[in-house]
């Protein structure tokens, strides 16, 4: 390997600024060899120093914790291929600054700039670039000024051969079309469901002899799962809140660290929708007036979701330029086109939201409550280390109920335990389910708040259950089953008379206009006329309805036994879709913008796994194992 080394330190900056794609693909290993200790691989010269790994794997982990609310532990990330994806990533970003740097590729400083101060990372909430919070995040994640703008000069650089790659890219029309066509296909159904009614005579009870047989034939269905008799010690913050002492003045200092909870100034609901130009702004405004497009339409159009606009509530000041504008709307409406750090845009607002003016005097129940929570908590956090050193000096479960504040119970746990009690507490279940007779009680904290500690005193593994315990319940289950299979005999009969019955009623000739020939509905069916396939047949389990679509001709039957029910399905017409409708517009463009992705997307991956082919890939296992061993 050549003695010139770069890094490919571009985790920052796609976490800060959004720039690129980036992980479309994974990577192929080629060789491994040596290289620099702080790196964890290479693609050619350029390597991936593992400060960079460290950042974006936590970066990845904070994203999802606030996407769902759960914190994961570095092991929980490795099992479900967050650090592969990262990994991915960045060799495929080193892959494509090696390329970049090979064949000379650059931007100049007025890019640079103008990447740096329109970064959503670096703004203010009214949207302006804010030299301070700059300087206050580099320094957060240990970077350099210097340093991070020469990231964003190749960061810009690696964007501008990643749209060489797939900015020409588009959905072929045929497909495009074909697939739209597949979507918005609408079709006439007659159906039926069979009900022990549909049966020619009751269904008789079995001899026990028969349900014996039935009993062990369908053992699972009757075997008790396994249970785990454990004892436990817990202490949660509920248990101390009323004996915890709170003071006034500490109230009020929360109220006022709060207050922009509780004193809010009059906002609004914003969507907003940014074009390139100010030419593009007017014309979509004017589209939007006349009616030929929906605020929603017009943001499909751009492949983009009203998720991907949505500013969500903002005061006049936050608004920034186009703050008067939106504020003076007395009801929803669009205003724009407005200039906005990003560019000329349109402004929906959706709601207006009242002054938000809550007095200490009325506040000051629900922050009782928190506080006194949260002082409970502290309580806990504070005992944990006496319980600590209790439970390792051979201190029994019942001796910490007896010598401090953590209360003892004892519950039966299988995977039928209803989510109540302790067994509320993810936590517990967890560990109870990997509990075994060897375990040593541990001290263990809630997620919620909260500690406890745990035995297995004993497991009663799976066993199925006495046929004289549970007789009713076999002979349920037994004509449950018996019933479903006479109706479906019974449906499979009906199925070839309904179809003689259409073949005999078949029109002589094809009405264009709802396609191959239609058929009046079947008589005493139901009717379902401009079935589409996501919405469904209401009350009808949409497998069988899904079946209806697989049927190719109208007079076309299927008896279908879905979630324990038998229904008889016909179909009566199919009609194509009207691409040139105006409601199939935003199919249409959504369909071709989510084919267009897929396209580039597929088309990214190739080449990014070229130029790691072209450049080689090195790993160097030590290092990125003493990275593992550092995630938090």
């Amino acid at each position: 390997m050549s003695s010139l080394r770069t890094k490919g330190k571009s985790t920052v900056v796609w976490l800060l600024m959004g720039m690129l794609l980036l992980g479309l693909g994974g990577f192929g290993i080629t060789n491994f060899s040596g290289i620099g200790s702080a790196a964890i691989g290479a693609v050619g010269d350029t390597e991936i120093d593992s400060d960079d790994y460290l950042r974006a794997v936590s970066s990845e982990l904070r994203a999802l914790a606030a996407q769902t609310g759960q914190t994961l532990t570095p092991e929980q990330a490795r099992a479900i291929g967050i650090t592969q994806n990262v990994q991915a990533r960045l060799f495929t970003a080193a892959a494509l600054e090696e390329e970049a740097r090979r064949i000379g590729l650059s931007v100049g400083d007025e890019t640079v700039l103008r990447d740096l101060t329109s970064a959503p990372g670096f703004q203010t909430t009214g949207g302006q670039f804010d030299p301070a919070r700059y300087q206050e995040v580099l320094r957060q994640e240990g970077l350099r000024p210097a340093e991070f703008e020469e990231d964003v000069r190749m960061d810009a650089a690696r964007l501008i051969l990643q749209d060489a790659v797939v900015g020409g890219v588009t959905a072929p029309q045929t497909l495009r079309d074909t697939t739209a066509a597949w979507i918005l296909e609408r079709r006439d159904f007659s159906w039926d469901e069979l009900t022990t009614e549909d049966l020619a005579a009751p269904i008789t009870p079995p001899d026990d002899e028969t349900l014996v047989a039935w009993h062990q034939a369908n053992a699972a269905r009757f075997t008790a799962p396994e249970v785990r008799r454990i004892t436990y010690a817990w202490l949660t913050p509920e248990m101390l809140v009323d004996s915890v002492e709170l003071d006034e003045t500490a109230l009020r200092d929360l109220y006022e660290s709060r207050i922009d909870e509780f004193r809010q100034p009059e906002r609004r609901m914003v969507e907003r929708l940014v074009y390139p130009s100010d030419a593009d702004a007017a014309t979509a405004r004017a589209r939007l007036d006349a009616g030929e497009a929906t605020f929603e339409q017009l943001a499909v159009e751009r492949g983009l979701t009203l998720t991907d606009i949505d500013l969500g509530e903002l005061s006049e000041a936050e608004l920034g330029v186009a703050g008067p504008a939106v504020f003076a709307l007395d009801q929803p409406g669009v205003v724009g086109p407005v200039q906005t750090p990003l560019g000329p845009a349109l402004i929906s607002m959706n709601a207006i939201l009242d002054p938000v003016d809550i007095p200490f005097e009325q506040a000051v129940v629900d922050l009782r409550a928190e506080a006194a929570a949260d002082r409970a908590r502290r309580v806990i956090e504070e005992q944990a280390h006496d319980l600590e050193d209790r439970i390792a000096g051979g201190a029994t479960l019942e001796e910490l109920a007896e010598a401090t504040d953590m209360e003892l119970g004892t519950i039966e746990f299988s995977a039928e335990t209803p989510s109540e009690g302790i067994a509320a507490y993810p936590g517990f279940r967890e560990r109870a389910r990997v509990l075994s007779e060897s375990d040593f009680p541990q001290l263990h904290q809630f997620d919620e708040g909260g500690i406890f500690a745990m035995r297995l005193d004993e497991l009663v593994a799976p066993a199925l259950i006495p046929f004289e315990e549970v007789r009713d319940e076999v002979l349920a289950d037994w004509t449950a089953a018996e019933t479903r299979r006479e109706l479906k005999a019974r449906a499979e009969e009906r199925e070839l008379v309904v179809e003689s019955e259409a073949e005999a009623n078949a029109p002589a000739s094809t009405d264009e206009t709802v396609g191959p020939a239609a058929l009046a509905p079947a008589q005493g069916f139901q009717v379902a006329t401009d079935v589409e396939r996501d919405t469904g047949i209401e009350g009808v389990p949409q497998s069988v309805v899904a079946d209806g679509f697989r049927l190719t001709e109208p007079g076309e039957v299927a008896a279908v036994e879905a979630e324990g029910r038998v229904f008889i399905i016909r179909l009566d017409a199919i009609k194509p879709a009207d691409l040139a409708a105006e409601e199939a517009e935003p199919i249409i463009a959504g369909v071709e913008n989510r084919l267009t992705n897929s396209l580039q997307a597929d088309l990214f991956n190739a080449y990014a796994r070229a130029l790691q082919a072209k450049h080689g890939i090195t790993i160097n296992d030590g290092a990125l194992a003493a990275a593992d061993a550092r995630l938090q």
